[in-house]
């Protein structure tokens, strides 16, 4: 498929565990409410955006991408729904690094979610490309 090669791909990986909707959940309903749930969200976006700095170095995406993510946990505890919420912060991240121009519909075509178990290595892989056919504006 020769114009698969050509398609603007870039993988990144975030060490570690990042806050599941329970987490998160938890933190807006605890006596400090929204402010330590706005702490997890920061924290978060700063380990990824540190990510995002030292692995995509001037990757911007200018058309319509898709997303893949590897939940890597180091157990099978958590649901998979509530791992997956994370990638809000990652998305986040990526807007605001500027790797991608927006985190809506007209920026990011589709996105895949899949789960793995590394006890000892627990991590999110994210692979980032550009959209076959992408040429919406």
């Amino acid at each position: 498929m020769k114009g698969r090669d050509r398609v603007k791909h870039y993988k990144l990986t975030i060490p570690g565990l990042l806050p599941g909707l329970n987490e998160y959940v938890d933190a807006e309903r605890g006596a400090k409410g929204k402010y330590k749930a706005a702490a997890m969200k920061k924290q978060a976006e700063n380990v990824i955006g540190y990510m995002i700095k030292t692995q995509l170095r001037g990757v911007r995406f200018t058309r319509p991408v898709v997303i893949h993510y590897t939940w890597i946990e180091p157990n099978r505890r958590r649901d998979k729904d509530n791992i997956a919420f994370a990638k809000k912060f990652i998305q986040d991240s990526l807007v605001h690094a500027g790797v991608l121009q927006n985190d809506g519909w007209k920026h990011i075509e589709h996105f895949t979610d899949d789960f793995a178990v590394d006890p000892k290595n627990p991590r999110v892989e994210v692979v980032i490309e550009e959209f076959e056919g992408g040429n919406k504006k």
